[in-house]
């Protein structure tokens, strides 16, 4: 009896030796890339409705805190456009559907050159704040000749907190 009081005590202590090692996880560590990451409003990228069937183009923005205190970066990536073809864009206030303005200067703004596999991107660093609220959104022009044709456009949706 006395045997397996003992036995029985050593299979407890080994099960909650190995239950707590299970359980021990290594610390947690943010890194300034995803703290970064946190801070980026975000939008898709997409052909108006009324290009539907003619342009099909897709992508990817992004608004945060520049590197220099008191500048705003914006960045996009698009997909399945013309290649070769050079598109005028820019960060405006307000929705696709309903413009407020340019976010900035036009001429923070390069044309954006498509390469030979449809794609392009593009940054520019605006000398204002990271806005914290509002109604942001990236567009892009069929080209500089013709900038009431909208390609692409995408309602930036602020960092989740």
């Amino acid at each position: 009896m006395h045997h397996d009081r003992f036995s029985i005590i050593a299979a407890l202590t080994l099960a909650l030796s190995s239950a707590l090692t299970a359980c021990a996880r290594a610390p947690v560590t943010i890194s300034q890339q995803s703290v970064a990451e946190r801070s980026l409003w975000h939008a898709s990228l997409a052909s108006p409705s009324d290009l539907a069937g003619a342009v099909q183009v897709t992508g990817t923005a992004s608004m945060g805190p520049g590197s220099k205190s008191g500048t705003t970066d914006v960045a996009f990536h698009l997909g399945n456009v013309s290649p070769g073809g050079v598109h005028p864009w820019a960060m405006h206030r307000g929705t696709c559907a309903n413009d407020a303005g340019l976010f900035g200067s036009s001429d923070a703004y390069e044309p954006v050159t498509v390469d030979g596999s449809g794609k392009a991107a593009a940054t520019a660093t605006i000398p204002l704040e990271p806005p914290t609220s509002g109604d942001y959104f990236v567009v892009v022009y069929a080209s500089a000749s013709n900038m009431s044709m909208t390609i692409a456009c995408g309602n930036l949706a602020p960092p989740t907190p």
